[in-house]
């Protein structure tokens, strides 16, 4: 199998950030790409954060901190990853900003082999594929936040995906990364997104057609059907932003009225209530934003 030494994250928002940590716990050169001063150095102190947290709860020594931070080098240039083995997009949930990264990528790696790997919830992989001429070196990656703690990885290769590059970031993910793999077929949510999002957009319907309160909801799930934690905490968790652009994105593929964004969910979303890193959704958050 390959060995990716070099790997490239576009954006460093919550998704990025926590892909760009584990990369560079894993003893990877990692760069970071993200638009401007301001969103460089916000990411910067996200991830610094997050690594700051391993530290006070055990899971990371002083050590592995400091060297996890070497590791770690930013840029507000796309040119800077013309060296890359392996790049992962991770910026907003929108085909054309993900489209213009991966056009330009395709432009800027200097290897032919380069791989470029998307960490979208829900667009399909073929929609990125087909905007290079490099087909064959695209495929899903689709981490779970957090990325430090989630174990899983979904891995989406497309009808033009070379198997060898299936193979070769599947044995990345698994052997460097130490992510638990599944492969996915290259259809709108995926394997996790198609069985979550209609039952997360079920439980805002039931809010909005007043059958029972956030905090019933949420309890109902998690001590009558042991979830870890409620549908409308877990939206709050993900980002009600997110989660509409995926439930949009499976509506438009399969028409099927369960995935669609129901009313409260779009209002929700138009005013600022995106959930944890706004500071308020479903619930109200005193935590810092993003």
């Amino acid at each position: 199998m390959r060995d990716f030494r070099k790997v490239g994250i576009v954006g460093c928002g919550l998704m990025g950030a926590g892909i760009a940590e584990v990369c560079a716990r894993a003893d990877l050169d990692v760069l970071v790409a993200e638009r401007g001063a301001e969103a460089l150095a916000t990411g910067r102190a996200r991830l610094i954060a997050s690594l700051d947290r391993g530290l006070r709860s055990g899971k990371l020594t002083e050590r592995e901190r400091e060297t996890a931070l070497r590791r770690l080098s930013f840029t507000p240039d796309l040119a800077d990853f013309s060296d890359r083995d392996l790049v992962i997009e991770a910026v907003a949930e929108r085909l054309n900003a993900k489209t213009s990264v991966f056009e330009q990528l395709d432009r800027i790696l200097a290897d032919d082999d380069a791989i470029i790997a998307s960490n979208t919830s829900s667009i399909p992989i073929i929609d990125l594929a087909v905007s290079t001429r490099r087909p064959q070196h695209v495929v899903g990656v689709h981490f779970f936040n957090p990325v430090p703690r989630q174990r899983l990885v979904e891995v989406i290769p497309t009808e033009l995906t070379s198997p060898l590059v299936t193979d070769q970031v599947t044995s990345f993910a698994e052997r460097v990364l130490g992510k638990t793999v599944v492969r996915a077929r290259d259809r709108a949510g995926f394997v996790v997104n198609a069985l979550l999002i209609p039952y997360l957009v079920s439980a805002v319907r039931m809010l909005e057609s007043g059958v029972a309160s956030a905090e019933d909801i949420d309890n109902g799930m998690e001590l009558g059907c042991a979830h870890p934690m409620g549908p409308l905490r877990l939206l709050d968790l993900i980002g009600l932003d997110t989660a509409q652009s995926v439930a949009e994105s499976m509506y438009a593929e399969f028409k099927e009225p369960l995935y669609a964004p129901p009313p409260l969910l779009r209002r929700m979303v138009a005013a600022g209530a995106l959930g944890r890193k706004s500071g308020r959704g479903f619930y109200l958050y005193a935590t810092e934003r993003g």
